[in-house]
């Protein structure tokens, strides 16, 4: 998804960042340093920490910057990981499935409605 779409560079090439990338001019993606254009953080977006403190990608927080897709929240959405909005993998309430639970809207388990 990172690709460059209708030939123009949009991401900032990762391997470029860390001076790795053997592509040269060959490469689709942006060898220039972009802060609009860097990507994510792989390790602060699984973790939430990176332990590297000269990282040159992205640290956002999940929490405060990423909204749910409330289609994927509902079964599906057509946009899959293209989505704009987050797609998080929700456990099902067991008390639910069987007929209630007693936690209702502040159970911490998905519940289907």
């Amino acid at each position: 998804p990172l690709r460059q779409l209708g030939g123009q560079r949009s991401v900032v090439c990762k391997h470029w960042l860390r001076g790795l990338c053997k592509k040269g001019d060959g490469c689709d993606f942006l060898h220039e340093y972009d802060v609009t254009k860097v990507p994510e953080c792989y390790f602060y977006s699984k973790f939430g920490e990176c332990g590297n403190k000269d990282c040159p990608f992205l640290h956002i927080d999940a929490t405060a910057s990423t909204v749910g897709c409330p289609w994927y929240h509902r079964g599906f959405c057509r946009q899959g990981p293209l989505c704009q909005y987050k797609h998080t993998q929700r456990v099902p309430c067991a008390n639910y499935l069987v007929g209630f639970c007693p936690e209702g809207p502040k159970c911490k388990f998905m519940q289907y409605v």
